[in-house]
């Protein structure tokens, strides 16, 4: 089946990377596994991130022009190259969709949205436009896709029946991680030649933009877990970048000197190998829906701390693939990660656990199946409309 895949919020191929990036290509990478074709109809952003009712005006209004131009083009193809259903990933008041459903509607093909959320809140305030576009786009979806089981409450009042609503975890592509687990050891001396410590040190690794927000938030509390850490015989290695850098890495410095080693943002190789390197990951994920670094963790052996919110214990099982403190707890934080450090059994248990458990319901031969299920029903019940 073609699928016209649309992400208003950051097209898979954008230059910067995130993990709303790399997971819109993953869906990709899921869809070509279960034998469809997907191609990228589109590289309008839609997203307004400062509530700026102009703003948002101008970007319904070049999305309606976008979605007319679209139509004829596509009317143009051959009917064996038009698409056959529409995907969107991640829409919501700050990024509504103004082009999939009236694609939809001409073609009269299936209209899937995936990680949609809706925000009764921004009724009426800065976002209201894009509010108001997006729970239209969620309401005239046939199929929606939710990866975060906060999500559906919100969801469920937009749509009538019968609208086909389906659990897709987060997932990542699990064979990635192998060759570099294969080089574990080397990996860690190479780490611990470059840093100068002993190779039995053990590594917590930390992977995530540094950026205002919900990130900064996360590395402030790491910051504060790590001044309650005591002893030598472990290091932290920081995998990210952005514009708080600066803040950030101070931050680290103050709360843990001469422990903390910056790698910068990192391309997927060199970040499998960061993971195949450490003993486990350490992230409070703060105000995240799940966090797609928790997930790649989890596939390369490794256990989990995080803070126990949101989407994240739909992805880390508490005491059997990582350990869950409450959520903005430094102290509980801490303590976690010290219990880790403490007993490299309980690592490698919880680790072996967390690769295994990746493999059986966040990989993505186990995603594809998901999709590939919800194509084929959604466009049974569209052709019989």
């Amino acid at each position: 089946m073609r699928i016209a895949f649309y992400a208003p919020m950051k097209p898979p191929d954008h230059p910067v990377p995130s993990g709303d990036r790399h997971l819109a290509r993953l869906l990709m990478t899921a869809l070509r596994h279960a034998g469809h074709t997907p191609e990228l109809i589109s590289h309008f952003v839609s997203r307004d991130g400062t509530g700026n009712p102009e703003r948002q005006a101008r970007l319904k209004t070049l999305g309606d022009k976008l979605a007319d131009r679209l139509v004829n083009q596509l009317a143009a193809r051959p009917i064996e190259e038009r698409p056959q259903a529409w995907l969107t990933y991640h829409l919501y008041h700050k990024a509504p969709d103004w082009l999939g459903p009236k694609i939809a509607d001409t073609f009269h093909i299936p209209y899937l949205v995936a990680e949609a959320s809706s925000a009764p809140k921004q009724a009426g305030g800065r976002w209201d436009i894009g509010y108001r576009g997006a729970n239209a786009a969620i309401a005239r979806a046939d199929a929606i896709l939710t990866l975060n089981s906060d999500d559906w409450d919100c969801l469920q009042p937009l749509v009538q029946e019968p609208v086909l609503h389906r659990r897709l975890l987060p997932f990542v592509d699990a064979a990635a991680f192998e060759p570099a687990r294969a080089r574990r050891e080397n990996l860690r001396n190479g780490y611990a030649q470059k840093g100068g410590w002993h190779p039995d040190t053990v590594l917590l690794l930390a992977v995530g933009m540094m950026r205002p927000g919900a990130k900064a938030k996360s590395y402030a509390l790491l910051a504060e877990a790590l001044e309650k850490i005591p002893g030598d015989n472990w290091r932290l290695l920081v995998a990210g970048d952005g514009t708080a850098r600066a803040e950030i890495t101070q931050q680290m410095e103050t709360a843990a000197p001469g422990k903390v080693v910056f790698l910068g943002a990192l391309d997927a190789p060199a970040l499998a190998e960061a993971y195949a390197a450490s003993d486990m990951l350490v992230w409070p994920a703060m105000d995240e829906a799940f966090g797609i670094a928790l997930l790649e963790a989890q596939a390369a052996g490794l256990p989990v701390v995080a803070g126990k919110q949101r989407g994240v214990p739909d992805i880390v099982s508490s005491g059997v693939t990582g350990l869950l403190p409450a959520p903005g707890d430094a102290t509980a934080f801490a303590a976690a990660v010290q219990s880790l450090i403490d007993d490299p059994e309980k690592r490698d248990r919880l680790g072996a656990a967390a690769a295994r458990r990746v493999r059986e319901q966040y990989d993505v031969p186990v995603a594809a199946e998901r999709l590939d299920a919800t194509l084929k029903t959604v466009a049974m019940v569209v052709r019989a409309t």
